[in-house]
């Protein structure tokens, strides 16, 4: 059975403030043409279909588009929601979709019930877990500490369960929108980070034959069961060295998988650049940049009169601007900035309560601190999920 896995669509994000809708609706067709090209019998989207709860009309109306296209080509799609996404808004009417063959997989407690889908080797099962913010499912799943490992272990010992009434020799697959431990993030994912946790093992998903992931916008390999897909088109210039694709999945009879990247089209590509503004005006090197996204990091010591309007003149596409002063290393900006580099916002306030006290959070205050940043972020995903 070949498959196509996708996921971070997105869609209706913009990219510093540039709309991305065309090269959106570019993706679609592409996406849909790949179907035709390569045969493929199952579309996987793991999560982040759009970029908001409420995402604006005209990115609901390719989303439309795109179901309807992928239902006319009568090859089943499979498609849970991301934390990006409203998961009650995305699965609104998929009893109805799924009689097209868009399965849509947006309720936790539908986890360790599959679409079973049948090819002439047999049945395969594809469980869609969506997005599982642990404040908010605990109870679902009955775990007594809300985090990101316990509730997927609970969701796949559903799966696990589920899988162990089927008929011997049924291939298994999961979709799952996660951050797993090995994977390597970009600037554009919202931080889902609690109890001062994100990541969790790959193992938590043993027993499968395939797990289609979602979440980091890069395409990886965390073993050659367990991927992510990554975005298909840009989101943050951290993404700058990112190779857009997709993969393209064959699960043979018995289980086993082979896997090959499938390059997505990109409008442009993304460049950093960084130095003085005259030196990246006048280096003959960077002309291989001048049709590209540009995000320019100027190390003048003083800032130049207007440096934007100057960068465009050669680079058109510039759109984001930094300014990063060559200091000396003693100077406090520059000594501020590194002690803020890297940190998580657990550990910026435990330094500073040991700035304001003269000494750091004890066990108990850690623990007040860590519950405040969850209790916000999970207010934050109600928010989203409303």
């Amino acid at each position: 059975m070949k498959l196509l896995h996708t996921s971070d669509w997105h869609l209706g994000r913009a990219f510093h403030r540039v709309s991305m809708l065309g090269a959106q609706a570019g993706f679609i067709d592409h996406l849909v043409e790949t179907v035709r090209e390569h045969g493929v019998d199952v579309v996987l989207v793991s999560g982040d279909v759009y970029d908001r709860a409420v995402p604006p009309l005209a990115a609901v109306e390719l989303f439309d588009d795109a179901l309807h296209r992928l239902a006319g080509l009568g090859v089943p799609t499979v498609m849970i929601s991301g934390n990006h996404d409203s998961a009650r808004r995305l699965g609104v009417g998929a009893g109805l979709i799924g009689r097209a063959g868009i399965h849509l997989r947006t309720d936790p407690a539908g986890c360790g019930t599959p679409v079973v889908l049948h090819d002439a080797h047999g049945d395969v099962a594809f469980y869609g877990l969506p997005y599982l913010e642990p404040a908010l499912v605990k109870a679902e799943f009955g775990v007594d500490k809300a985090g990101h490992e316990a509730v997927l272990t609970a969701a796949m010992d559903r799966v696990r369960a589920d899988l162990a009434t089927r008929p011997t020799g049924t291939r298994s697959v999961v979709l799952a929108h996660a951050f797993v431990t090995g994977g390597e993030q970009s600037d554009s994912e919202r931080d889902i980070t609690v109890g001062g946790v994100a990541a969790v093992p790959s193992g938590v998903f043993d027993g499968v034959d395939y797990v289609a992931l979602g979440h980091l916008h890069g395409c990886q390999t965390l073993t050659e069961r367990v991927r992510y897909s990554g975005s298909p088109l840009p989101y943050s210039f951290s993404e700058a060295a990112h190779r857009k694709s997709m993969w393209l999945v064959d699960l043979d009879a018995d289980g086993s998988v082979t896997a090959e990247r499938l390059d997505c089209p990109v409008p442009r590509p993304l460049a950093r650049l960084r130095g003085t503004l005259d030196d990246l005006l006048a280096d003959p090197e960077l002309a291989a940049h001048e049709d590209a996204w540009v995000e320019a990091t100027l190390t003048d010591p003083v800032r130049p009169a207007d440096p934007m309007a100057r960068l465009a003149e050669r680079f058109p596409h510039t759109l984001s601007l930094v300014f990063d002063p060559e200091r000396p290393p003693d100077d406090p900006a520059v000594s501020y900035a590194r002690r803020l580099a890297g940190r998580s916002d657990q550990e910026i306030a435990e330094d500073f309560v040991a700035h304001v006290r003269g000494a750091g959070p004890d066990g108990h205050e850690r623990t007040v601190l860590r519950d405040a940043f969850d209790a916000v972020r999970a207010d934050d995903s109600l928010r989203e999920a409303r």
